[in-house]
């Protein structure tokens, strides 16, 4: 049986013992974050870090069985925490750089590539139609806005090789992982439902400077209603586009729920999960990873997955 093995980087600092690792990455959060707790003592001796330790540090996590390590997180030290014993290390992945004063403007008229190129200050790949009549930045950091442009858009927004990401939901496909319900699986929430079963109504209304309303809808009548306000947007298309996004994740055939398996293998939010079922052969099929939580520690790891829409629907 292999060992579990970790190599953890925290500035110039290897940490050579943990009592617990946490990752936590999501399509549907902002950012990545991961905690990595040290003991109090090891080997009899006092662990003193903090010295060594300081708030911006950067951050590598990789984790595996014996001499197969893969990299589940990089990023900088948003806080060190000491209590009863040990130090906790709060991370954030890349968008940590965002918090950032930026400004105080008001923008005109403009689109959601330009205004995060001009907050944000570095490159950006943007594939996602929105338009602001007015967008208001004040006393915020670059992070807030990124926040605010998540929230109302319901758009993918991450950090790649330097570059701010901006796209919508199930458009970008990462790498396919295959999870076999009768081989490495360990626990299950899933349960299947019918895109008949989903019926929603999505109402958007978005909100002038002016206080002109415009409210658009997307789906059908007669199942759950969700409302949603945004706030400095009149334009009927990006109206349009935020409903859609709604319901692309509400409505499709197939299962939802979470997988809990083991570090192996790998997945991380927008991998294609091939579900196998020896059960259910007729609701096998590729589903989106919306989300994936990692916990490491002295007692083993695991990899909590959590599906989103069925893909191909």
């Amino acid at each position: 049986m292999l060992s579990m093995e970790h190599d953890i980087r925290v500035g110039k600092y290897r940490v050579g013992t943990v009592a617990e690792v946490k990752i936590r990455k999501s399509v549907e959060r902002l950012c990545d974050e991961a905690t990595v707790v040290l003991p109090g003592r090891y080997a009899g001796e006092v662990l003193d870090v903090e010295d060594v330790l300081k708030m911006g540090d950067q951050v590598s996590i990789k984790l595996g069985y014996g001499r197969n390590l893969k990299t589940e997180f990089e990023g900088y030290v948003k806080a060190i925490r000491s209590d009863d014993g040990t130090t906790t290390i709060e991370c954030e992945d890349e968008l940590w750089q965002m918090r950032k004063d930026v400004p105080d403007k008001v923008y005109k008229n403009i689109d959601c590539e330009a205004l995060l190129k001009e907050v944000c200050g570095c490159p950006v790949s943007c594939d996602y139609s929105f338009r602001w009549d007015t967008f208001t930045v004040k006393g915020a950091t670059a992070y807030d806005v990124l926040k605010k442009v998540q929230d109302e858009t319901k758009a993918n927004i991450y950090f790649k090789g330097g570059t701010l990401h901006v796209h919508p939901q199930y458009k970008e496909y990462g790498a396919t992982v295959v999870y076999d319900t009768g081989v490495n699986v360990e626990s299950s929430s899933l349960k299947w439902r019918r895109a008949d079963e989903r019926s929603y109504l999505i109402e958007v209304e978005g909100i002038g400077k002016d206080g002109k309303r415009i409210t658009v809808t997307e789906g059908r009548t007669g199942g759950d209603k969700r409302s949603v306000k945004v706030y400095g947007v009149t334009d009927k298309e990006s109206l349009k586009a935020r409903a859609r996004e709604e319901l692309t994740m509400l409505v499709y055939t197939g299962y939802e729920g979470s997988i809990e398996g083991w570090l192996t293998p790998y997945c991380e939010p927008t991998y294609r999960v091939r579900l196998k079922d020896s059960e259910h052969p007729d609701r096998e099929g590729e589903y989106y990873c919306v989300s994936t939580e990692v916990e490491f520690s002295s007692g083993g790891g695991k990899r909590k997955v959590t599906i989103g829409k069925k893909i191909g629907e």
